[in-house]
């Protein structure tokens, strides 16, 4: 049952992006052109899945555990540091040029579009490098 659970909410999140434009790099790129073809549209679908995450929030925080998992899994660190500002403005950069973010460009995987398959790789490769990458530093400085 929780796998199909898994299943469906994943299909909703998926018809939810494709349907509210997400998945369309050209109409992403359009929202960030404020200087030119400037399309606010994608304003409303953020602005929705606020409304509901906050909805959500309210509403599953205040039990014990969730329905399918021993704890909730909510991130411990409050402070802004220098990662979480430098990886944020990386994600911003890479959604302004490519069009896609994570959320967007894997539903769209099945499009077999090749643009989303060099940005998922080169997605993943960032995820290993940023998780890698401090280990590699540390051993280095050791040395």
């Amino acid at each position: 049952m929780r796998l199909v659970l898994i299943f469906l909410i994943g299909a909703l999140f998926g018809l939810g992006i494709v349907i509210s434009g997400m998945g369309n790099p050209a109409k992403v790129v359009n929202f960030f052109d404020i200087a030119g073809t400037w399309d606010p549209s994608l304003i409303f679908v953020m602005g929705g899945a606020l409304a509901v995450t906050l909805v959500g929030y309210r509403l599953v925080l205040p039990k014990d555990r969730p329905l399918f998992d021993t704890a909730f899994h909510l991130p411990l660190a409050r402070q802004i540091d220098r990662r979480l500002v430098g990886g944020s403005a990386v994600f911003g950069i890479g959604w302004g040029i490519a069009g896609f973010c994570p959320g967007g460009a894997l539903p769209v995987l099945g499009a077999f579009d090749a643009s989303v398959w060099l940005f998922t790789g080169a997605l993943v490769a960032g995820i290993m490098a940023a998780r890698l990458g401090p280990g590699l530093i540390a051993r280095r400085a050791s040395v």
